[in-house]
């Protein structure tokens, strides 16, 4: 499948998915659902912009252009993770409202599960293939980690009807692997953008 196919399919489940997790997120009174919902927009985003660095590169030979883009999508991450775990350290500071654990349950496995997916369409190959398709692949491992977690969270939550600071914190954990793989990230497109070429993956990588 070619990588514009793929893109399509990730960046359609990437959609379906923010409106699930940010109307689940309001009604269940969780963060981590918003947060996985904040980072699922800023992919979509990205996997946006993707698609025109991929007709330039392909249409107009324009090989740099998913370098380019692969840094808008860094940028977009970084910013996203700070302002979660902004979010995240205020609603732990002032207490965290009653949070519906099993809507955080079911909504982020389905999440997990859909990302999962998505991962094994873009195939282990992509992290070779250029540093946009990396980078997707990236953001799409780390949202179905982030997702899991948060449904472990959820799960404790509905269990223990109690604990609702879990919430909180599992947005923040959200934030810290979003945050770790936007640095792995722009340390490679600034590596490739200071060499004047495309990126080429390293082997210690």
């Amino acid at each position: 499948m070619t990588q514009r196919r793929r893109i399509t399919v990730v960046l359609a489940l990437n959609l379906v998915m923010i409106a699930g997790l940010v109307v689940a997120g309001l009604a269940a009174h969780s963060i981590g659902l918003l947060s996985e919902g904040g980072d699922f927009l800023a992919d979509s985003a990205a996997l946006g912009l993707g698609m025109l660095a991929i007709h330039l590169r392909d249409r107009h030979r324009n090989r740099a252009a998913t370098t380019w883009v692969a840094l808008v999508n860094g940028v977009w991450l970084l910013v996203l993770s700070v302002g979660l775990a902004v979010a995240a350290v205020r609603r732990l500071v002032s207490g965290s409202p009653e949070v519906h654990g099993w809507t955080v349950l079911v909504v982020s496995a389905i999440a997990a599960v859909a990302m999962l997916a998505a991962a094994l369409l873009l195939g282990a190959d992509a992290a070779s293939e250029d540093l946009h398709m990396r980078s997707i692949l990236l953001d799409t491992i780390a949202d179905g980690a982030a997702a899991a977690v948060v449904a472990v969270v959820g799960l404790v939550i509905a269990l223990a009807d109690r604990w609702y600071w879990l919430d909180s914190a599992a947005a923040l954990l959200v934030s810290a692997v979003v945050l770790l793989a936007v640095v792995n990230l722009l340390r490679d497109v600034v590596r490739a953008l200071r060499a004047g070429t495309t990126y080429e993956p390293s082997l210690d990588d």
